[in-house]
Formats: structure tokens, C-alpha cells, sequence
């Protein structure tokens, strides 16, 4: 789940947020945020839905089997344009 890193880490840099910010608004440890983020630990499926909806993504974007809305809020697939 590589690509789900490396959205996680996308995601947050788009949203000018901490690790620790991200971390408290799931209640969780920065620590289990950040081996999320380095591909160390796989989240389970209720910390996906909980990672998608403080994103504002689907689980299909956020996991890599779409693309990524760009910062604009459209899709980054560039064969839609």
C-alpha cells in the first residue's frame, strides 16, 4: 500500500497540516499516524473511512485505485482533460 503513504502525505501537505494535527483529529498517536505515512503500518478499514472523510476524498482516491482531486477540487487523471 505504498501509494496510500504516499496520498496520506500528499493529502496532509495540501491541507498545511501537521502529523500531530492529523493525528488528534483521529485520536490517535502521532507516532501511529507517522508509520502510516512511511508505509510501516497499514491503517484498518475504520481509519481509512475516518482518513478519507478528514481529506475530503473517497476510499478509491485515497488509496490509489483513483486519482487524487487536484487542489482545485478537480481530478488529477490527466486523460479527463
Amino acid at each position: 500500500m505504498e501509494i496510500l503513504s504516499q496520498n496520506l502525505y500528499a493529502l496532509r501537505k495540501r491541507k498545511n497540516l501537521s502529523r500531530e494535527a492529523v493525528a488528534r483529529a483521529l485520536e490517535m498517536s502521532a507516532m501511529t499516524y507517522q508509520r502510516y505515512e512511511k508505509n510501516l503500518r497499514n491503517p484498518t478499514a475504520p481509519t481509512l473511512i475516518k482518513l478519507a472523510d478528514l481529506y475530503g476524498v473517497t476510499l478509491d482516491q485515497l488509496v490509489g485505485r483513483a486519482p487524487l482531486p487536484d487542489a482545485a477540487g478537480e481530478s488529477s487523471d490527466p486523460s479527463k482533460h
